[in-house]
């Protein structure tokens, strides 16, 4: 029960992170594309990483009783894409340093406040790059998918353990009854017409 909770709350988590990082790599790849032009590593490695995760989480999230059964492989796979995760974050790490917004001092003004009297602000005007922000958004949301796909790993992992415990605990031990008969026919040489026949029955109990 607590994997299924667990489980479900990561997989829910990275749903949520990788369709805004899709969509915004999507935009760039489609402005690559128009003018052709190739897209960069950096763009587009993130970008496969992030189609194919969102696609395994969906599919593992609405088919949880197949993803629990086969806990070791959803392991496996989910190991695979933080692997991808951190190569595709490293080939975009330069955005880290990159500034985003300017903020620059603008004219002053004043303002009142009525019988408490007036102050002189000094404006400010902030200029943000669409196009920095978005990429360096993506690479937070790559960062954030490497944790989260970790920790449904380990999540898969320890209950492919309780899965294989549980069962070597749950063998019961049965037992068939069968039963067999034993006739004996016996037959004995009189002068009367009526001959006797005996039958005996026993029962044996096998035990597997």
């Amino acid at each position: 029960m607590m994997f299924a909770v667990f489980f479900t709350f990561w997989r829910f988590m990275q749903i949520v992170t990788l369709i805004p990082t899709m969509g915004m790599l999507a935009y760039f790849v489609h402005g690559y594309v128009t003018v052709n032009a190739l897209t960069p590593d950096y763009i587009l490695i993130l970008f496969i990483v992030s189609v194919l995760a969102l696609a395994w989480a969906i599919f593992t999230l609405f088919s949880y009783h197949r993803s629990s059964t086969n806990a070791l492989f959803v392991s496996l796979i989910d190991l695979g894409f933080v692997g991808a995760f951190i190569a595709a974050v490293y080939y975009l790490a330069w955005i880290a340093k990159a500034d985003c917004t300017h903020i620059t001092r603008g004219d002053s003004y004043d303002v009142s406040f009525g019988i408490f009297g007036s102050a002189n602000v000094n404006g400010v005007h902030s200029t943000t790059d669409k196009t920095c922000a978005m990429l360096k958004a993506c690479w937070a949301f790559g960062i954030m998918n490497c944790i989260f796909f970790f920790l449904t790993a380990v999540l898969a992992w320890f209950h492919r353990g309780d899965s294989h415990r549980s069962s070597s605990r749950g063998g019961k031990k049965t037992y068939v009854t069968r039963e067999t008969h034993y006739h004996r026919h016996g037959h004995r040489h009189s002068r009367s017409p009526h001959s006797r026949r005996t039958s005996s029955h026993s029962n044996r109990r096998v035990y597997v």
